[in-house]
């Protein structure tokens, strides 16, 4: 049975979804493909019927109705050769990638759009709903952006919840710029001692494996747990567990870390690290590294969070 590419356009009502389908689609997307396109929430705006030659439209009102017969009922009856689903920012994701979709429809691309007005009420009213979103795009745009706006998404830091999704920030005028702005650093890189808090080391990592050069000669502190590497024999790489997706992705974030008493602890030891940071060639990295030279190491309890969450 051939596989079934599936894009998903997520996002919440009025963040863009049906623009965006419209345009993709006047683009040419669905011009060579049949294409089932599934909408799962209907706002104000509608879809654009001339571009609609090669698709076909599909309407889920209640998310119970959502399920896997209804999906292989549509193939069987359209023969689509693609499907966008236009879903509903109220439903759970997981969902339907545990029990929604049939084998053969294989989930190509998640786009999530959120208006910029509206993200931080969505935030934190629905936090887990919002975040599941954020962490698995793979495009994440929020449009409708002031310049005060932009700001405050810029302060978030989102980069730090997911790394992989291309971000773009669209303004009021149309206009659109890349999220990214490496002048920003979400720590003070003034203070004498950077304290790393048990709860941000997520964003740290982030930043020190991506920024290496200006955390160079930089003191900082932070809770760890121990890591000797099997791979690298005799070399030392602690760090934290964080959960980057969702509890069955949990992944070990560690740095190479060199010091006369690191051999003291054994793997998964709490230690208390302060440290200073270097960079330099090594094979874990192939190529150049942040590197932990360790000032002091202790014994220390863990904290009341132990896998890091971004």
């Amino acid at each position: 049975m051939a596989d079934i590419p599936v894009y998903l356009v997520a996002g919440f009502l009025d963040g863009g979804k049906t623009n965006f389908i419209n345009g993709i689609l006047e683009d040419g997307f669905a011009r060579q493909d049949r294409t089932l396109l599934i909408c799962c929430e209907e706002g104000e705006e509608e879809y654009n019927p001339k571009a609609l030659d090669n698709v076909t439209v599909v309407t889920v009102e209640d998310e119970e109705d959502l399920k896997c017969s209804q999906l292989k009922a549509w193939e069987k009856q359209y023969k689509p050769k693609q499907v966008l689903i236009e879903y509903n920012g109220m439903w759970q994701m997981e969902r339907l990638y545990r029990e929604v979709l049939p084998a053969n429809w294989v989930l190509y691309q998640i786009m999530t759009f959120v208006q910029a007005s509206t993200f931080e009420m969505y935030a934190k009213n629905m936090g887990q709903l919002m975040m599941e979103k954020i962490t698995n795009a793979d495009l994440l745009v929020f449009n409708r952006c002031t310049e005060e706006l932009k700001a405050t998404l810029r302060s978030r830091n989102l980069r730090m919840v997911n790394r992989r999704a291309d971000i773009f920030l669209e303004m009021t005028d149309g206009t659109s710029e890349d999220y990214n702005n490496d002048d920003t650093c979400p720590f003070d890189l003034e203070q004498e001692l950077i304290d790393i808090p048990d709860d941000d080391f997520g964003v740290w990592y982030v930043d020190v494996m991506d920024h290496p050069d200006r955390w160079a000669g930089k003191t900082v502190h932070m809770k760890l747990i121990m890591c000797h590497s099997k791979k690298y024999p005799g070399i030392h790489c602690p760090g934290r567990f964080a959960m980057v997706c969702c509890e069955n992705d949990v992944q070990f974030l560690g740095l190479i870390a060199k010091g006369r008493d690191l051999n003291q602890y054994q793997n998964r030891d709490w230690i208390e690290v302060t440290a200073r940071m270097a960079v330099e060639n090594h094979e874990a990295y192939q190529g150049k590294g942040p590197v932990m030279h360790v000032i002091s190491i202790g014994p220390c309890e863990k904290p009341a969070q132990e896998v890091v969450t971004f």
